[in-house]
């Protein structure tokens, strides 16, 4: 088998821009991914970087102002979506390709029970009979951790706990055993332990059907012991990809490090200021010339005010790229933080603060 034929899934080039009143939006601006069956892809970065974008591109769900410009690519098992519609393979959508959304209130339906959103599902892509569909409704409920099912599957979408709505999305996304699933921040609502149970759930899912996931969320902390490989967004942008362990342990953009040293930490003393990252992302409207990170960068150098930097593969891993010109870890980007700390404020005017770490971990 070719390396090309043992991609689940492939984007080249992605480019989705939108038409606003004060002009081209770009929110995805050139993004290449790869994911082989049975693999998880954890895509992370702030809100506003990009990642629902991404997705809803895959899924072709993207509102009518949204423009997937020319030479973008998305291929599942080599099929190009973007010659495929919907509505010519009402399969493809849902049996091979399904997606579970961050809000389950908005992705279910209220005036319906939560059985016969299931049984219609089931009965349309799979052409069960409806006592056939009723008992699978009722498995894919047990399934995914959900008591009394029979008794649930009766009850409308309000009627259940935030945690029980996002099992429901959750089985109806599995029902017909997709091949790849999209996880678009499932848990951003629940609390701690409903968040823990539902990512075991869908490991647990994939483990059993070998499908390919894409773990879309802001927290790196998420991901790390749940994804095979991490593509970091910022600004409609790839700024590094890795396997994840070598992401964690030799990670080389300060966007990366500033979301890792944002994680909340059980071994901090009581009342400690959590880690923020200084300033906010930016408006994707016509950027100009220059990394998108330039200005809350505590490395930042003028060269980053003019130039748009690309992903290059590290020396030590040719899977592991980022986009940076003075990566953390090396040399010149060890001598840009801590030049940027003495004078107290990097290229671009922001203030570094000098307790920053300059060693990269």
């Amino acid at each position: 088998m070719s390396t090309t034929e043992a991609r689940l899934l492939q984007v080249r080039n992605l480019k989705v821009w939108f038409d606003t009143p004060r002009g081209l939006v770009r929110a995805v601006d050139g993004v290449d991914l790869d994911l082989r069956a049975g693999e998880t892809l954890g895509i992370v970065g702030e809100s506003g970087s990009g990642k629902s974008v991404l997705s809803r591109s895959i899924m072709k769900i993207l509102a009518p102002s949204a423009r997937v410009l020319p030479g973008s690519e998305i291929r599942l098992k080599g099929l190009d979506l973007a010659t495929v519609s919907p509505k010519q393979n009402k399969h493809l959508w849902g049996v091979d390709l399904s997606m579970v959304f961050q809000d389950p209130m908005t992705s279910l339906t209220p005036v319906l029970t939560v059985g016969a959103q299931l049984t219609e599902t089931l009965r349309f892509h799979l052409g069960l009979s409806r006592e056939q569909a009723e008992e699978e409704a009722i498995r894919l409920l047990t399934l995914v951790g959900i008591p009394e099912p029979a008794k649930r599957a009766k009850q409308y979408p309000h009627n259940l706990s935030g945690g029980m709505r996002q099992r429901v999305t959750i089985a109806l996304a599995i029902s017909c055993s997709p091949e790849l699933l999209i996880a678009d921040e499932p848990t951003t609502a629940l609390d701690v332990t409903v968040q823990h149970q539902i990512l075991n759930l869908l490991e647990r899912l994939q483990a059993d059907s070998g499908m390919g996931m894409v773990l879309i969320t802001h927290d790196l902390g998420v991901v790390a012991g749940r994804a095979d490989s991490i593509a970091v967004m910022y600004a409609g942008r790839i700024v590094e990809k890795a396997p994840t362990k070598q992401l964690f342990s030799n990670m080389r953009h300060p966007y990366t490090r500033a979301l890792i040293d944002a994680i909340p930490r059980v071994s901090h003393p009581s009342h400690t200021r959590l880690a923020s990252i200084p300033g906010r992302p930016p408006v994707l409207i016509d950027p100009p010339q220059a990394c998108s990170f330039a200005p809350r960068c505590p490395s930042a150098q003028p060269r980053c005010l003019s130039e748009t930097p690309v992903l290059e593969p590290t020396p030590i891993d040719p899977a592991h790229t980022s986009a940076c010109f003075f990566p953390l870890g090396t040399p010149a980007g060890d001598a840009a933080r801590e030049n940027n700390i003495k004078v107290g404020v990097n290229a671009a005017g922001t203030a570094v603060n000098a307790g920053e770490s300059t060693d990269g971990r």
